[in-house]
């Protein structure tokens, strides 16, 4: 006896659709793990510039932004990798809070961190928010953490070639700016946006001076 093969092809066509179906979710879920940073759940590099390049796209006044945390290789050296763990996670749950609803936020390895800014609006303030944000303690094992930070910005709107890899290399060579100006870790982005915000100040005491 002949067993007919519609009825047997309608039993495996359900099953194998699921089986790949399964297949097809596990693959997703391990290459969202792969674009996520497991430590800090902030985007990887890759993921983070796919998210980067689409919000350039769509955001003319859009702002990249590089942040290194000073002085974390003494928390690691000092306390253990744990501790410099801790520091890390700390740093990216505070950036991922700062970022407004069209930023995005990532991790391109070690202690450097990135984030993309859909609008330029109050970026000297805001920049000054999260150098305060993330020189804050970190409470770990009865110990209190502490680093700071140095964060380079270029907006998309003043670069001559206004593309992503063009504005990590410029916001790159500012972060480097600011970090030479710091001192232990200690001074960071702040002083620097404070002396830009009182020379609007300075022209007119000069001005009042010459007349």
């Amino acid at each position: 006896m002949m067993t007919h093969p519609e009825p047997v092809l309608q039993l495996l066509i359900p099953l194998l659709a699921g089986g790949w179906a399964l297949h097809a979710y596990r693959l997703y879920q391990r290459l969202h793990r792969v674009r996520r940073d497991p430590l800090t759940g902030l985007l990887t590099r890759d993921g983070w510039s796919r998210a980067a390049d689409r919000v350039i796209r769509r955001h003319r006044r859009a702002t990249v932004l590089l942040a290194d945390l000073n002085g974390f290789k003494a928390v690691n050296d000092r306390h253990g990798h744990d501790a410099g763990d801790a520091v890390l996670a700390a740093a990216g749950e505070r950036l991922a809070a700062w970022c407004g609803k069209n930023d995005v936020a990532g991790r391109l390895g070690g202690d450097e961190f990135v984030a993309v800014l859909a609008d330029d609006a109050r970026l000297p303030d805001r920049l000054a928010d999260l150098a305060q944000l993330l020189r804050q303690p970190v409470d770990h094992n009865d110990e209190r953490l502490r680093v700071g930070a140095s964060i380079g910005a270029a907006r998309m709107s003043e670069l001559d070639t206004p593309t992503l890899s063009a504005a990590l290399k410029a916001a790159d060579t500012a972060m480097y700016r600011i970090k030479g100006r710091t001192r232990g870790g200690r001074r960071l982005l702040v002083p620097a946006l404070a002396t830009v915000r009182r020379i609007p100040a300075l022209l007119a005491h000069r001005a009042r001076l010459a007349a």
